[in-house]
């Protein structure tokens, strides 16, 4: 497949800006897996960028979604702690909104046993905001 379907802000504004769109499928590079995404999470990030309040880091994708959860179907070079076909959630630079989307392999998660995948989208943004304040940020 060489497009995907996607959901581009066509101006900041309310929902019914998110529009459908078609772009070229990503390609993972070094350290990445790209994701067939089966369900991508809303957060406030993805809010305040479609209302024209949060802008896109340099060298993100311009499609909102921070979360995603499908299955893994490329590794980048270097990538072995995935294989293909293996269902993940993930924390992603932007791009969940759309049929496949590219992110770090190190912010991957498996999907706990018992969860849909819309229920393990909304598990990366804080699962490793959490992580990070209470194992990163704490003097030890």
């Amino acid at each position: 497949m060489e497009t995907m379907r996607v959901i581009e802000i066509s101006r900041p504004g309310k929902p019914e800006v998110l529009v459908l769109g078609s772009r070229p499928v990503p390609q993972p590079g070094s350290g990445e897996v790209l994701i067939r995404v089966a369900a991508a999470g809303v957060n406030r990030p993805d809010i305040g960028q479609r209302k024209g309040l949060y802008p896109v880091p340099p060298g993100a994708s311009d499609l909102p979604g921070l979360e995603v959860a499908g299955t893994v179907v490329a590794l980048g070079e270097g990538v072995t702690e995935w294989q293909l076909n293996e269902p993940v959630c993930a924390l992603t630079p932007g791009g969940g909104y759309a049929e496949y989307c590219v992110a770090p392999a190190s912010q991957c998660l498996p999907i706990p046993k018992g969860l849909s995948p819309v229920e393990a989208a909304s598990l990366p943004e804080t699962f490793f905001t959490v992580w990070s304040n209470l194992f990163l940020a704490l003097p030890v």
